[in-house]
């Protein structure tokens, strides 16, 4: 009898999110692929700190871009590789090109904010996006992206890359994002207020006006945040401005992590913003084990029961449905529990070394 009220729980919590993500995937589309006559003016803007790897092909990326005018300019925050040395001989080759370097970091500033606030003073054009050093965008995306912006109202829009992933942790846990965006959070709301407990975006990619910047705070209104997918659109909605995000799977890729710890501590650094927020830790712990992990158990445990089998279908079926559309791995959908339950694990992690008084570090910054 226990059991049975336990697999009805489990359905329901796992029913809702494939319900939601289902709803979502009406509001959740790529940009518009009409783009006006005019060429807008775009300044890319590259924070990069140790990015030696990665930011020539994504400095090449975007000077690919069509039907757009733009100028590029990376920020070398302090980074100890050759990132500065690449970008100043790719500048010489192309005037679109811009290194600056940042200055030094001041108290209660996180370093990515301080390095994007930065580079928006920096910025010559109306248009300004924020692109991670490990994104690669196609030639049409900037364009594109920017008609999004246009056609939502939004005064900030983001956008989710597909996600490339190599290690077990990867494929585990980075799809994952879209999962939770997806099943948890409502696009319809998002799009018909500007609540600020409805802002969410993709820090990799960012796009909005200088002026809109501005009247938000910029990231100076986030300067000690580690989240700025989360933390910059709600900074926007605090002043009255929308937000919105967009599907460019087929537009932008990105390798976020390279290993499994680099997964570990990057999801950590800024869990307790997130999923591991002080006021929402064990609610959404319960939210997500019952709801996406009990399920494989309760059907071992309970061959043949109507609502465990129930449970587990719900549970998979947005995941499933997530890994074919957004070209994700099919092995880490497969084993989706034992994903949420490493997500877990992580935000725990992160919130016992909180309380212990040792926060993650990254790229040599606590």
């Amino acid at each position: 009898m226990i059991l049975d009220i336990v697999a009805i729980l489990s359905f329901v919590l796992a029913a809702g999110p494939a319900l939601l993500y289902a709803r979502n995937m009406r509001f959740f589309r790529p940009p518009p692929q009409e783009l006006e006559a005019e060429r807008p003016q775009v300044s890319v803007l590259i924070p990069a700190r140790n990015e030696e790897a990665s930011i020539a092909d994504a400095v090449e990326a975007v000077l690919a871009s069509q039907n757009v005018e733009i100028e590029v300019i990376v920020l070398d925050d302090h980074s100890e590789d050759r990132t500065a040395a690449i970008v100043r001989e790719m500048a010489t080759k192309d005037s679109r090109v811009r290194l600056e370097l940042a200055p030094p970091l001041p108290q209660g500033w996180n370093g990515k904010q301080h390095a994007c606030q930065v580079l928006a003073g920096l910025a010559s054009f109306p248009i300004i996006t924020f692109l991670d050093a490990d994104v690669r965008v196609r030639p049409e995306a900037l364009a594109r992206m920017n008609r999004f912006r246009e056609v939502s109202g939004a005064a900030l829009v983001s956008g989710f890359p597909r996600q490339e992933t190599g290690t077990w942790l990867e494929r585990l846990v980075i799809p994952l994002i879209h999962f939770l965006l997806l099943g948890y959070l409502s696009f319809d709301a998002m799009r018909r207020s500007t609540l600020r407990g409805f802002g969410a975006g993709c820090g990799q990619w960012f796009l909005t006006t200088a002026e809109s910047y501005a009247k938000a705070g910029g990231h100076a209104a986030i300067r000690s945040s580690r989240h700025d997918g989360v933390k910059l659109p709600r900074a926007y909605r605090t002043a009255g401005l929308k937000t919105d995000l967009c599907d460019v799977t087929d537009l932008a890729r990105c390798r976020m992590y390279h290993s499994a710890l680099q997964v570990w501590l990057g999801f950590a650094k800024n869990a307790r913003e997130g999923l591991a927020a002080p006021q929402l830790i064990v609610f959404t712990s319960l939210l997500l084990f019952v709801g996406q992990v009990l399920p494989l158990g309760l059907v071992i445990a309970m061959p043949g029961n109507p609502w465990a089998i129930a449970a587990i279908l719900a549970a998979y079926a947005p995941r499933l449905d997530a890994a074919w559309r957004f070209r994700q791995s099919w092995i880490g959908a497969i084993l989706h529990p034992l994903g949420v339950f490493t997500l877990l694990a992580i935000q725990w992690y992160a919130t016992v070394r909180e309380l212990c008084g040792r926060r993650v570090g990254w790229k040599g910054r606590v």
